[in-house]
């Protein structure tokens, strides 16, 4: 047998497997999605989005849990996203070589990888066991926690992307530090930076474990942060439990609206990240 045929049935043998290996994958995807969107639908009411979550046997929606995912995964993105701009800013732009910054970029790796119930447990530790009570409050700062990592990384790495040329051209012009980080490398590093919200909160929108540890759940409609609050991936994981065909076919529907919106904000991303790019 030639070289050159060898070389053939090892490429041909490489390729298969790849394309076995991408058949594999997206069929377990097409599957998922396929039950996702059929159960799901079969649910998708007015009712869910005017009731509140019922008793086993009765009627009902997903009102309050859709209320508390919302201002709970607002709350955590106000105060997360703050914090892990400042600190991105400071690792690229003040102390891109500093050794606080290396010890802040491996804490920080270490957070964007670590288990979310990790993060639920520290909370409870912090908030909910020296309170005494679940609550709202301590299910935002859970959230938080868990949109620093992703808006530090990608705040971080969109500034390192600017040009030095635009940061030197700013200072021969005479505009102190503070005005060209905010006219000149953020604008530059806007598109990147948005994107980086928009997945860390696409993360949060579908966390259970820390929400189990802190905003634990709520029957009824409440708008009470200081005690507990109902979230849609809590009452997905205790409906989906339970025996009562009424409340499993609201998780489903809770699943279906939970994947729906982490699509929409997942294209977003992409297409701000498209657009950054051809700037």
């Amino acid at each position: 047998m030639s070289i050159s045929a060898s070389r053939r049935r090892t490429n041909a043998l490489a390729t298969t497997l790849c394309w076995t290996g991408t058949v594999f994958g997206l069929a377990w995807l097409v599957l998922i999605l396929g039950a996702l969107i059929y159960e799901g639908a079969r649910g998708l009411t007015p009712a869910v989005f005017t009731e509140m979550t019922p008793p086993p046997g009765a009627t009902g929606g997903l009102l309050n849990a859709i209320a508390g995912s919302l201002v709970m995964t607002t709350i955590g993105v106000l105060l997360g996203t703050p914090l892990g701009m400042l600190a991105g800013t400071y690792m690229a732009e003040y102390g891109r070589y500093s050794k606080l910054s290396m010890v802040v970029r491996f804490i920080n790796d270490i957070l964007l990888s670590a288990p979310s119930i990790v993060v639920g447990l520290f909370v409870y530790t912090v908030v909910v066991a020296r309170v005494g009570h679940f609550s709202g409050i301590a299910g935002a700062l859970a959230l938080a926690v868990l949109v620093v990592p992703v808006v530090v990384r990608t705040t971080e790495d969109m500034l390192l992307l600017v040009p030095s040329p635009l940061r030197e051209a700013a200072a021969a012009l005479g505009l102190p530090r503070s005005h060209m980080l905010l006219r000149v490398a953020y604008r530059a590093a806007k598109s990147g930076i948005i994107t980086g919200v928009l997945l860390a909160i696409a993360r949060v929108s579908g966390e259970t474990a820390p929400l189990l540890f802190t905003s634990l759940n709520n029957q009824f409609w409440s708008t009470d942060l200081n005690a507990p609050v109902s979230s849609l991936p809590v009452v997905i994981f205790q409906f989906a439990l339970s025996p009562y065909k009424d409340w499993q076919q609201l998780a489903w529907t809770g699943a279906l609206l939970v994947t729906l919106a982490v699509l929409l904000l997942s294209i977003t991303a992409r297409a701000l990240s498209s657009q950054g790019k051809q700037q």
